[in-house]
């Protein structure tokens, strides 16, 4: 390839003149040098609520759990973030409720005790 500009000889895949320094082509994309992005997931967390708290409720956390790690790897981050958020918000959700039940079924458990032994 040879510079419109002064004519000089440059490499076929070259981006800027070797001898005036006039753009020839689009520059290639920046490489990404930074941190890798970590966007917590919470699978251990919804799995954990799905089996010892609420399974109807957990589920859904750990749909959203499967999902964060993939997005992060399409580069889709903000989704990423997103599944992350609800994988938690239902994680809290089924440990809410599971607690919930348990305290209402020892409450009638109790009741229950009390008026047997009547």
């Amino acid at each position: 390839m040879f510079c419109p500009k002064c004519g000089a000889p440059n490499d076929d895949n070259a981006w800027k003149c070797v001898q005036c320094l006039t753009t020839l082509q689009v520059a290639p994309p920046p490489v990404a040098g930074g941190p890798p992005v970590v966007v917590p997931n919470y699978l251990w967390q919804a799995i954990v609520c799905t089996v010892c708290c609420c399974w109807p409720l957990g589920i859904p956390a750990i749909v959203y759990a499967a999902q964060v790690n993939t997005k992060v790897v399409q580069g889709d981050i903000e989704g990423a973030r997103n599944s992350s958020k609800n994988a938690k918000m239902w994680c809290w959700i089924a440990l809410g409720s599971g607690i919930a039940v348990s305290l209402i079924y020892a409450a009638f458990m109790v009741i229950s005790i009390g008026l047997h032994r009547r």
